[in-house]
């Protein structure tokens, strides 16, 4: 007994544990050996991180298939995989783990095509099992994954990964190399060439570079007085300041520089010297104020995000905060690797090192908010050693660090250059405010004959003292306490000192940047500016005395309320012999946000009116039923109580979920309440008021058929007919709700496996998806109806087709106006809705097509039963069964 008891109970136990990989000893056996895993999975000891990126070389033939896309973007591949670490095992080996993993490939052209169903949207993705030996550092696995030939045909690509260096821990110098291979036979349909892989791994790292003394670290370089650089307070995080995947940077170089081995990082090697340069965030330690870098440099003054990536201009690097100093200390190492292969990339040379700070003041020479220098820490005969290279953040990034100020230097020059305030046809009307949207505007330029001869776009730099708060990455409040008040009411008593940055092209070809100090009149909306541009204006120098400034601006805005252009002139007062010297120019324009905002009041005027008649025509349908079953009582038990609780806390939720949530929120809607004349803010209580009597008309018409149904003691025979509606609704109800929370969670998984600073962009809420799915069921209210039809099999006409065919138009009339919007208007960026809001009901051309076909069968199917019985669509042997009778009363009489 005791050996057939162990024999039954053990044996599983070991076939549980021995699991086996299909093919892992074919292909790996003198890779790392197959060993017998444990049961538990292992959570300290892992290889990667939870969000391990890299890059790959090849795969063109698995990746590329040219009748997937619409569009094609030639110049843009950058080449990118993640591992996703789904489970580690121990082994009976020591060292030994095993690995079950996904390995996705993803290039930046599927950032922009339009895929077909038959193509990966998210990357091309493995699933691989395999065994990680600590001692050796490789890891071998095997799995398979699937894409379609362009043929159209389903082809199972079966896979082999082997990465080496794959250690416990890490540091500067550590790379992860491999490649991922065909385990099928060339010539197959699964078999694709070799893609060689490249890692710069996270797990467990040590900094080893600036974790030493940092004045011993950075040592060299330029010296910079602490108080022209911003401190970093504890309450301020780095990592966001860090974070941002657009962090681009202009490099200066000393004048008369060239493509030499003085000058460039890298050497005459690269073939030219780099003009933009980029962080691309690895790890961040808040705590420490630690940061790793990968710090790329393009052969481009054009900033494109999805640049390919190149190894061989790219520096690995670790950083830390210098809090003597308000700096950022950076060691670069450089990347040594083959031009076709990640085989033997490995890391070496750490003498390069950067400083980032966030400067105190800014000024028309120095316009950015975040800046710093390039050196080498090596003598300057020996190899490797260039000249020092400074940097400026690109486009007048702010970084999000408070306490910049702006310092005027040629203002005064504006003001004796600008005409006298003279009284205008405009005087009088209302004016953008300094700080709105409305002072960022995209301009056509054309020539002294009118000739349009290039297009371009500006923007404020600072108003007053303060740096504008021209986008979301500035987290400093201080900013908007002088300049940007609540109420959007600014002192306009006297003109404003105002900063521009203003850029644009001529002829296609030729790009002038121009900085400009002026002052701004709210009262008259003139605009007067003195300009400065560096030479060239493509490859600034170090020297901030080149910068030319004899250019004056005159730009006039008209009124808020008003549908007239920008205009605007651009004139050189230098002498004609200088070889900057140009013709008088001008322009027109439209604000970018405000024509954007005169868009969305018209679109959200129109969803108001929606809303309103939405609204009323509910009242009037449900008020008509209240007084319909008060007219024939003899209905009351056969209206569906589910359907009418549906109804009833389909009007009660917006009401609890505090519904000015559904409107602009007040700090972004400022400018729109401004142009539209309060019209939004006073038609807002109006909805409320008819979406509370719309509400309070529902709940007495719930009210009444629940007294009427419990008042007489006859008619609980019904209820048997109303659980069964219960009974069979209520697990659909919640299955369908299971599959939107399983919904949710599948899409936030698939963001996850996107690289995090792209991860939030795919990430939805639960919350929302339960709120769309309530409108869904909302959408069909008249489900519950139907099934209770079905129950009483009777001819009554318990609903009034006023009510259930005018409630279906306007659960429907949402759909049909989401599709006019999608056609007719653009992505609003204030992201506001008063009427079809995409997070109360599921909206897209299927489901705006899908739900009103289901709707109205719905509204047909009722309209049948009233008339010929609830089960008139059903089979014959089922309209027999029991059905209930409408039973004559007697009178008193």
């Amino acid at each position: 007994m005791f050996l057939v008891l162990s024999t039954t109970f053990y044996t599983p136990r070991v076939s549980c544990s021995k699991i086996d990989i299909p093919n892992y000893n074919k292909h790996c056996a003198s890779v790392v050996p197959e060993s017998t895993p444990n049961d538990v999975p292992e959570i300290t000891t892992i290889p990667f991180a939870a969000k391990q990126g890299g890059y790959f070389l090849g795969g063109e033939d698995i990746l590329n298939h040219p009748n997937s896309s619409r569009y094609h973007y030639p110049t843009s591949n950058r080449r990118e995989l993640f591992i996703h670490t789904h489970s580690v095992y121990s082994t009976d080996v020591d060292d030994v783990f095993k690995v079950e993993a996904s390995l996705i490939l993803r290039t930046s052209d599927m950032e922009f095509y339009v895929y077909d169903d038959r193509s990966p949207r998210g990357g091309l993705s493995f699933e691989v099992k395999g065994f990680w030996s600590i001692s050796t550092g490789k890891l071998c696995m095997v799995g398979s994954g699937s894409t379609y030939s362009e043929e159209g045909k389903h082809v199972v690509l079966a896979a082999l990964l082997k990465l080496d260096e794959v250690r416990k821990s890490s540091t500067i110098s550590s790379l992860v190399r491999g490649i991922l291979e065909s385990s099928s036979t060339a010539g197959d349909s699964g078999y694709f060439n070799p893609i060689s892989l490249l890692m710069i791994p996270q797990n467990n790292y040590e900094f080893t570079e600036v974790g030493k003394a940092l004045d011993h670290v950075c040592s060299g370089g330029i010296g910079v007085p602490k108080n022209l650089s911003l401190s970093l307070k504890l309450s301020t995080r780095i990592c966001n300041a860090f974070s941002r995947w657009h962090t681009f940077f202009k490099l200066e170089y000393s004048s008369g520089c060239k493509s030499t081995s003085s000058c460039n990082p890298f050497g005459e090697g690269v073939g030219y010297l780099p003009q933009i340069m980029s962080l691309k965030l690895i790890q961040c330690l808040e705590d420490k104020r630690r940061l790793r870098f990968l710090i790329e440099f393009h052969n481009s003054s054009y900033v494109d995000y999805y640049h390919p990536f190149t190894p061989n201009t790219t520096l690995v690097a670790e950083g830390s905060w210098d809090v003597n100093k308000n700096q950022l200390c950076v060691v670069g190492c450089r990347i040594l690797n083959s031009a076709n292969s990640f085989n033997k990339s490995h890391i070496e040379d750490c003498s390069v090192r950067l400083s980032f700070r966030f400067p105190a003041v800014w000024s028309i020479r120095n316009t950015s908010g975040m800046m710093g220098h390039i050196w080498s820490n090596k003598r300057e005969n020996d190899p490797g050693y260039f000249n020092t290279i400074m940097f400026r953040s690109h486009e007048n990034f702010v970084a999000g660090i408070p306490g910049s100020k702006y310092q005027y230097t040629v203002v005064d020059k504006a003001r004796k250059s600008c005409p006298e305030k003279q009284p205008g046809k405009n005087e009088g009307k209302r004016h953008p405010d300094a700080n709105s949207n409305d002072m960022e505007f995209d301009m056509v330029v054309r020539d002294s004959k009118r000739r349009r001869i290039g297009w371009g776009y500006s923007q404020p730099i600072a108003v007053g003292d303060q740096i504008s708060r021209r986008n979301d990455f500035v987290i400093s409040s201080s900013s908007r306490a002088a300049y940007s008040p609540v109420d959007g009411k600014t002192n306009h008593s006297i003109p404003l000192n105002i900063s521009y940055g203003m850029s644009f092209q001529l002829n296609g070809s030729t790009s002038v940047q121009v900085f400009s100090e002026g002052i701004y009149d709210a009262e008259t909306g003139k605009l007067c500016m003195v300009g400065c541009r560096y030479p060239d204006s493509n490859s600034r120098i170090s020297d901030n005395d080149s910068m030319d400034c004899t250019i004056l601006i005159n730009v006039q805005f008209p009124p808020v309320d008003s549908n007239d252009y920008i205009q605007g002139t651009i004139e050189n007062t230098g002498e004609k012999s200088d070889p900057l010297f140009s013709e008088p120019l001008s322009f027109s324009a439209v604000s970018f946000y405000g024509q954007h905002s005169r868009e969305s009041i018209w679109r959200m005027d129109l969803e108001i009116i929606m809303s309103l008649i939405s609204n009323t025509l509910v009242c009037v349908f449900v008020g008509y039923q209240v007084l319909y079953v008060k007219k024939h009582p003899a209905v009351f038990p056969f209206i569906s109580l589910l359907m009418l609780l549906v109804l009833t806390l389909g009007r009660m939720i917006p009401l609890m979920l505090n519904f000015e949530a559904l409107f602009v929120p007040k700090e972004s809607r400022t400018t729109f309440l401004r142009r539209s004349g309060g019209w939004v803010e006073a038609n807002e209580v109006i909805v409320r008021v008819i979406t509370m009597v719309a509400f309070l008309l529902q709940f007495r018409l719930l009210q009444l058929v629940w007294s009427a149904r419990f008042a007489d003691g006859k008619q609980k025979a019904f209820l048997a007919a109303e659980k069964r509606t219960l009974y069979l609704s209520l697990p659909l109800y919640i299955s369908g709700g299971l599959i939107a929370v399983y919904v949710n969670w599948r899409n936030n998984k698939v963001g996850d496996g996107m690289e995090y600073a792209y991860s939030s962009a795919y990430q939805r809420s639960l919350w929302v998806d339960l709120r769309s799915y309530g409108g869904l069921v909302l959408d069909g209210f008249l489900f519950p109806q139907i099934l209770l039809n079905i129950f009483h099999n009777s001819t009554e006409n318990a609903l009034s087709c006023f009510f259930y065919i005018g409630t279906t138009f306007v659960r429907l009339l949402p759909h049909a106006y989401d599709l006019y919007r999608a056609y007719y208007y653009v992505e609003d960026f204030d992201g506001s809705y008063m009427y079809a809001d995409p997070g109360g009901d599921y909206y897209s051309t299927a489901w705006d097509v899908i739900i009103p076909l289901v709707g109205l069968l719905f509204a047909a199917i009722v309209y049948l039963q009233q008339r010929f019985g609830g089960r008139c669509f059903m089979p014959k042997r089922f309209k027999e069964l029991e059905g209930y009778e409408k039973v004559p009363v007697a009178s008193d009489a």
